[in-house]
């Protein structure tokens, strides 16, 4: 029989000791990336079903692509000393699609030619059928404007060469890597397994949208909007997930939640009860079950984030405002469970674009602005950046990063992370 645990056993900060100081974002980033080594665990999928995956394997081409030289075009193919002077007429002795094999191409002739058809032995160059004019119903062709040698010809393994790495281990898989993956024939691919993650949430004033109408909503109550969009960039980043729903503001729920999704889960991530209230239980639950190494970040939207470990799986508490919720995720659950699927890229690439807005209130934490890009190639703010205004991430496209007690004047050039790439 398990023995209960109280609050007590988390040793919390007693009212009078000293408050830690903030971790930067990149130091608590660094660490908790240190902990993240890929599950090992690999699986075979369809080549079909591979989107978003991380690739296991250096994916090795058996042959070239092209197999062999091809026609970039549909025209003529012709020897190019055949046809130094414009106005030159050949006979027409061959019609090649694509598929079929060729005959060689005797001097003095041309072959009717379409895209992707392969190009016949002899032959060194095409000529686009709107420099050509057929003749004697496509028995003979005229050649209206010469072509060099090596004209709309696609040479054989010029995209890829045989036994050429396509694809590296740790490539996060798109729909241009799933064609690729294709043209070398490749049926099946073997990739990571998904992160198996429990998600819930803490908070009894949450109500599950469907639950209550909304004139119906008892005072102090919200609709739960971050558990939809946790799930949702859980999803997006390669997760399998378990949503073990809203949790009551108890430590021996809270403690019993955490303790049965540990059993069966790589990652418990949970939204709310991270920050030092009384009904803030996430954080004595788990000190009373495991350990926690990482706490509160001087980043703006998102200080109150944990990292520790419950049993044999990772925890990992993000604050309970929508915003901050969505905000470190971004910036800390993605790069950590891509790296779990041993992604060799985890981190976002900023651009450099400028802002059409003033900032003058400079924060000593790292902010995370939402802007949206506009006709002129700049940045616009959204008005209201409250952690709690989820309007801003709809209406925005991205987010200005901006240092530590940096204010920011119209025109400076500031670092840009569009949810484009954060959403992939």
């Amino acid at each position: 029989m398990t023995e209960p645990l109280s609050p007590a056993a988390a040793q919390p900060l007693s009212a009078g000791a000293p408050r830690k100081a903030l971790t930067p974002l990149d130091d608590a980033l660094a660490e908790l990336l240190s902990h993240a080594a890929p599950l090992g665990a690999l699986e075979s999928v369809s080549t079909f079903d591979a989107d978003g995956r991380v690739l296991a394997e250096d994916l090795r081409s058996a042959l070239q692509v092209p197999p062999q030289d091809n026609s970039a075009m549909d025209g003529y193919a012709v020897r190019a000393a055949d046809i130094a002077a414009a106005g030159t007429v050949l006979p027409v002795a061959q019609r090649i699609a694509a598929g079929q094999a060729p005959q060689p191409l005797a001097a003095g002739t041309a072959a009717r030619i379409f895209t992707g058809a392969p190009i016949p032995p002899g032959a060194d160059a095409v000529v686009m059928q709107e420099h050509c004019t057929a003749l004697d119903g496509g028995a003979a062709v005229r050649i209206d404007r010469p072509a060099a040698a090596g004209t709309a010809i696609r040479r054989a393994g010029e995209d890829v060469a045989l036994g050429a790495v396509v694809l590296s281990r740790g490539t996060r898989l798109t729909p241009g890597a799933l064609g690729m993956a294709a043209s070398i024939g490749r049926a099946e691919l073997t990739v990571a397994r998904r992160p198996r993650v429990a998600l819930f949430s803490t908070g009894d004033e949450l109500v599950m949208p469907g639950e209550v109408p909304p004139e119906a909503m008892p005072p102090g109550a919200i609709y739960h909007s971050t558990r939809f969009l946790l799930r949702a960039l859980l999803q997006r980043a390669g997760c399998a997930v378990t949503d073990l729903g809203i949790v009551p503001d108890r430590f021996d729920a809270t403690v019993e939640a955490l303790r049965g999704a540990a059993a069966s889960h790589d990652l418990v991530l949970t939204s709310g009860g991270v920050s030092v209230g009384e009904e803030d239980h996430v954080k004595p639950a788990v000190q009373a079950l495991g350990e926690l190494t990482l706490w509160q970040m001087a980043m703006k939207p998102g200080k109150p984030f944990a990292y520790g470990r419950v049993a044999g799986a990772h925890f990992i508490g993000l604050p309970g405002n929508p915003v901050s919720s969505f905000v470190t995720f971004l910036m800390m659950v993605r790069p950590f469970v891509l790296a779990l699927q041993g992604a060799a890229r985890v981190a976002p690439q900023p651009m450099r674009l400028p802002a059409h807005f003033a900032w003058p209130k400079a924060d000593p934490r790292r902010e995370f602005l939402r802007v949206s890009r506009n006709d002129q190639g700049g940045l616009e703010l959204f008005a209201h950046q409250g952690s709690g205004v989820l309007t801003s991430v709809v209406w925005g496209d991205g987010l200005v990063d901006n240092p530590p007690s940096t204010p920011i004047a119209h025109g400076d050039l500031v670092r840009f992370l569009p949810f484009a790439e954060l959403l992939a």
